[in-house]
């Protein structure tokens, strides 16, 4: 037989309870504060359901009423400076975080809404109905709160998508020397998804100030916690990636607030991430204003016997047990926080001239339809004082080694620069060489990654936002995007313009093409049609040395998140840099014609640019050469596409990749759009085929354009014109 051994994780993880000690500790300030917040809340909450029953929230109205403890409770004994987000049932832990900040976490039940508490009321309530003096302009609505004064870092309508960009915020109060701290909300349904989990092993290997805090309860819209997972302890999470956990009655706050406090501890000292897993139930559907029971999957009972223990209630027989407040008092605290809603009401909300007996939002309180794209990227300001890439004196090197000084140079120049990726701190410099001697000259500013492109990437997302930090991360292959997908797009591609406009979001993805290695349908995409279709992205795609180093140099000052795209064919291509330190810029809207001509304007990017001027040479055809280097929406240099297009009144876009994902699909769709007048005929492109790359030789050449489909297209191009 053989030996059998019982294994232990070696990690805690307790059942926290108060007892009546625990109460009478407390004392009344505590006490006091978390009951008038919990008040405040809960007439919040029922403001929002009665106007959404009025049909004035446009939009879901995701109730928090019977989670409050939970929110209340974790949050009421935190700094301003710690950082909390959530997910789309997220107004309560939103607004315990702005009523702590603004009262300092003491708040008198006797006498709970100052004149800011009162403005966070009503700001809340209007970014709730879509108003201008929404904390985020009206934009985030319901599900995205955002109020960075207060360490509201933004709620979350993914699932679990807030909790990589938590991980990034802690990173940064790690890194920048503070002791602050960064909980992430999240509820039964999210603890299944990968990004959560990802983030927690980020959390735990890196030791980094993050809560992962679990509001069970119990039900994914109408799905039972039972139906999804095996063990419905959800803070058993914790036991897999070594990381402490605290199981509450999420109905009793004061337990969430000693858990916390006990969690708090651990973080402060820089002992890494905790959980914490609270027992909470909604009164309501997922959305609106009617129990789960009149859909048919909770009973009344079961909603009957939450509603016994109501947190504001359990809160109140304490303190009334020691004496603290009377009936009376609880009664009245109740009034004047249905009365601070209804004066915020009052401000957003008018009778409807039209309709007797109906209300209206006061129309001048919208925002102006002019501002509907604002703010989803920022406008480049922030490059006008510095010089422009200067290549009067040269030296000559290889593409990759330019990468890699280039780099070198700005994290020299700007301590805030971190590079982070799957073996960029290892290999002399990662897969090709891209990162190399970064490690050795920036201890702890180059990390190597787990196999984990959503959790890190949407930690670099956290990090961006925080603003003490530019994170540069590579993907080693632009398809692990997919991986990623939610916060690429979703999160960093979003955050500016969804959150009000304001808020920078200064990151670096770069990644690199490789058709033409044998890596296969997985490995070879070219991501720029993708990322073109995707709001607040910029994009740069040099096809020489010293065009990367002013790309780079300019995406690395700019506050919006910036692709950058190599292609492999390149990286051991010699060409000029300039001399001396790598400072200048490239700025949006500087395409360069490589080749002047009057027949056709051939348009293209990367290592395509040298198969077209390839394909010129071989055909004889006049063609002028355009070298795009930006290619997002907001950054092409239209001057000098239409300058060649009104000469050559013909164009050709040349592509390496599958038409599937084509980035000359939008631009030919755009040049057509813009400059009908000036063509003689449709636009024509070049492009891979349909498939994406394989791995066999043959089949791979197939698969994507060189010099030879190039001469094809301007071949098709010449006989459309006659051959003149």
């Amino acid at each position: 037989m053989p030996r059998r051994r019982r294994l232990e994780t070696g990690t805690d993880w307790v059942q926290l309870t108060t007892t009546p000690a625990d109460w009478k500790a407390a004392g009344p300030d505590l006490l006091g504060t978390m009951l008038a917040e919990l008040h405040l809340i809960r007439a919040f909450e029922e403001t929002v359901l009665a106007l959404a029953a009025e049909g004035l929230v446009h939009g879901p109205a995701h109730s928090s009423i019977g989670q409050e403890g939970g929110a209340v409770g974790s949050i009421v004994g935190l700094r301003s400076t710690d950082a909390v987000n959530g997910s789309h049932r997220g107004h309560h832990q939103f607004l315990a975080k702005a009523l702590t900040h603004v009262t300092g976490g003491a708040v008198d039940p006797r006498d709970p809404v100052t004149p800011a508490v009162q403005t966070v009321l009503q700001r809340t309530l209007a970014e709730i109905l879509g108003l201008a003096q929404g904390y985020c302009r009206g934009r985030g609505g319901s599900m995205h709160l955002q109020w960075f004064e207060a360490g509201a870092l933004g709620t979350n309508a993914i699932v679990g998508g807030g909790a990589p960009m938590a991980a990034g915020n802690a990173w940064a109060q790690k890194h920048a020397g503070t002791t602050d701290l960064t909980v992430n909300y999240f509820g039964d349904g999210a603890s299944q998804i990968g990004s959560v989990l990802e983030s927690m092993n980020l959390g735990s290997a890196w030791r980094l100030p993050v809560c992962f805090f679990i509001e069970n309860n119990m039900y994914a819209v109408s799905t039972h916690v039972e139906e999804i997972t095996a063990d419905t302890r959800l803070s058993v999470r914790g036991q897999g990636f070594s990381i402490p956990g605290w199981r509450v009655d999420g109905m009793d706050p004061l337990a969430v607030y000693l858990a916390m406090t006990e969690a708090a501890e651990r973080l402060r000292a820089g002992e890494g991430a905790t959980i914490i897993e609270a027992d909470v139930y909604r009164y309501f559907h997922q959305n609106g204003p009617y129990p789960g029971s009149a859909f048919g999957y909770r009973t009344k009972q079961e909603e009957a016997d939450w509603r016994a223990r109501d947190p504001l209630t359990r809160v109140a027989a304490e303190m009334h047990t020691l004496g603290q407040i009377t009936e009376d008092e609880v009664a009245e605290l109740r009034a004047r926080s249905q009365a601070a809603m209804e004066a915020a009401v009052a401000e957003l909300i008018e009778a409807d001239p039209d309709r007797d007996g109906r209300r209206r939002i006061r129309p001048e309180l919208w925002p102006d339809p002019s501002f509907v794209d604002v703010g989803i990227r920022g406008d480049a300001s922030e490059l006008e004082e510095l010089p422009i890439l200067d290549a009067a004196a040269t030296r000559e090197i290889t593409f990759v080694d330019a990468v890699a000084e280039v780099m070198a140079r700005r994290m020299e120049t700007d301590e805030r620069i971190v590079v982070l990726g799957e073996d960029v701190h290892r290999l002399k410099g990662g897969t090709n060489g891209a990162t190399k001697g970064l490690a050795e000259r920036f201890p702890g500013r180059v990390v190597g990654t787990p196999i984990s492109e959503n959790g890190f990437f949407g930690l670099a997302g956290g990090l961006a936002l925080d603003g003490r930090f530019r994170p540069v991360v590579e993907f080693m292959y632009p398809d692990f995007m997919w991986v990623a997908a939610d916060q690429v797009f979703n999160q960093v591609g979003k955050a500016r313009h969804m959150f009000g406009g304001d808020n920078p979001v200064p990151l670096v993805l770069r990644t690199k093409v490789a058709m033409g290695s044998g890596y296969g349908s997985q490995h070879l995409m070219d991501p720029a049609g993708v990322f073109a279709t995707a709001p607040g992205w910029r994009i740069v795609a040099p096809s020489t040395a010293a065009d990367y180093v002013g790309l780079m140099n300019a995406a690395l000052a700019l506050d919006d998140p910036v692709l950058v795209i190599e292609h492999v064919d390149l990286y051991n291509t010699v060409s000029a840099v300039p001399d001396g330190d790598l400072d200048g810029i490239l700025p949006p809207g500087r395409a360069v014609v490589r080749r002047e001509g009057s027949d056709v304007t051939v348009v293209s990017y990367l290592s395509m640019v040298g198969h077209a001027l390839e394909a010129v040479e071989q055909t004889g055809i006049d063609a002028e050469v355009i070298d795009l280097r930006w290619l997002d929406r907001a950054s092409l240099d239209w001057t000098t596409i239409e300058a060649s297009v009104r000469k050559t009144n013909a164009v050709l876009i040349v592509e390496q990749g599958a038409r599937g994902t084509s980035y000359g699909a939008w631009l030919a769709d755009e040049i057509q759009r813009r400059l009908f007048d000036w063509l003689d005929q449709p636009v024509e492109r070049v492009t891979g085929g349909e498939a994406s790359p394989s791995i066999s030789q043959v089949l791979e050449r197939a698969a994507i354009a060189r010099t030879e489909e190039v001469v094809a297209g301007l071949e098709r191009v010449r006989a459309a014109w006659g051959g003149r």
